[in-house]
């Protein structure tokens, strides 16, 4: 058991932080906190300000770079939706073959660009002179797995091509503050157990610059507070001018979530999660692996549905049965996950 069990109220048999975080206690109090604030009249804009700029530093930590280089929106798809509409026409944007559409099907919205996709394992041999940007996720949503992201990183820079990569199924359980990529995109509701509709961007100084805020709103001036109205644009100066209005409660949950987070260390993290990954690989008779998600072949849902007749959460993507191991997890769901399945 994890010494951090005690901070979540997750019930035992809770498999799914690749589908939904639990929150930990702190979170869980932020979010309380809030809507009684809200609740008798006491809760201010400013106030919300102050906890997103909080929240920013932390996202900044998780990623390993400065706070100025962080965006701060609602959903992974708006960042890269501004990535696929800066694009030129005639670009070619290159994709793992069933990556999650968040990070996919804003490219393919743009008739006029050419999309490839390509596996996994063969992304970074696929990038050519003529690629824009790389865009994939770091674990794939639907497999577990995890890209090569120096390997990627370093092909993309030898074709001077862009990279875009999603850390939403890695960020909170492994380190992800090493990653060379112009748009690192995030949504906070998973492994960081945030609540839904808080999510963050790192911009790279090339991508601060040749990237446009088509999303750009009254958060998006270098003093917010000052740039509510026309007829002028006020854009911040560094990666703040792609932030999206903030979801106010959203962000107040998030903020003290991804505080928690910061503080963690996440090769601590890392390795609890793939203790109990692997342990449950081993009564399937797979080969060990460096994901928190195991997946395995399930056409016909008869897996998920023992799991959930067995009263474990877990869930089922692209055919495929799944389950994931965070902080709430210990031995005891990896032995109640495998007797439910015969294993």
């Amino acid at each position: 058991m994890h010494p951090l069990r005690h901070r979540f109220a997750a019930r035992s048999g809770y498999l799914s932080a690749c589908t939904l975080g639990l929150p930990a206690d702190v979170t869980r109090d932020a979010v309380r906190r809030d809507l009684d604030r809200w609740a008798v009249g006491d809760a201010a804009a400013p106030q919300y300000s102050e906890l997103l700029e909080r929240a920013r530093g932390h996202a900044a930590t998780l990623l390993g770079i400065d706070a100025g280089r962080i965006a701060t929106g609602s959903q992974v798809s708006v960042f890269t939706g501004l990535v696929a509409a800066s694009a030129p026409s005639g670009a070619e944007i290159v994709c793992v073959d069933g990556d999650f559409s968040s990070v996919v099907a804003p490219f393919l919205a743009r008739r006029d660009l050419r999309v490839r996709h390509v596996p996994l394992d063969a992304l970074a041999d696929a990038v050519t002179a003529e690629t824009w940007l790389i865009s994939y996720s770091l674990v794939q949503s639907a497999t577990g797995e995890i890209a090569d992201a120096a390997s990627i990183s370093a092909a993309a820079r030898d074709a001077g091509a862009l990279v875009l990569v999603d850390t939403t199924q890695a960020t909170g359980w492994m380190p992800t503050d090493d990653l060379d990529a112009d748009l690192i995109v995030c949504h906070a509701y998973k492994w960081l157990s945030a609540p839904r509709g808080a999510a963050f961007a790192a911009f790279s100084d090339r991508a601060t610059a040749e990237f446009t805020p088509y999303t750009a709103g009254w958060y998006s001036g270098i003093d917010p507070w000052a740039s509510c109205y026309g007829p002028d644009l006020y854009l911040a100066d560094d990666a703040s001018r792609f932030d999206v209005s903030p979801a106010w409660h959203a962000w107040a949950g998030a903020e003290a979530a991804l505080e928690f987070a910061s503080a963690i260390d996440m090769e601590d993290v890392r390795r609890h999660d793939l203790s109990l990954a692997n342990a449950f690989r081993e009564r399937l008779g797979t080969a060990a692996s460096d994901s928190a998600i195991v997946t395995w072949a399930d056409g016909e849902g008869d897996a998920l549905a023992a799991l959930g007749a067995a009263g474990i959460t877990a869930s089922g993507r692209a055919g495929r049965a799944r389950v994931a191991f965070h902080l709430w997890n210990d031995e005891d769901d990896v032995e109640r996950a495998a007797r439910a399945i015969g294993r």
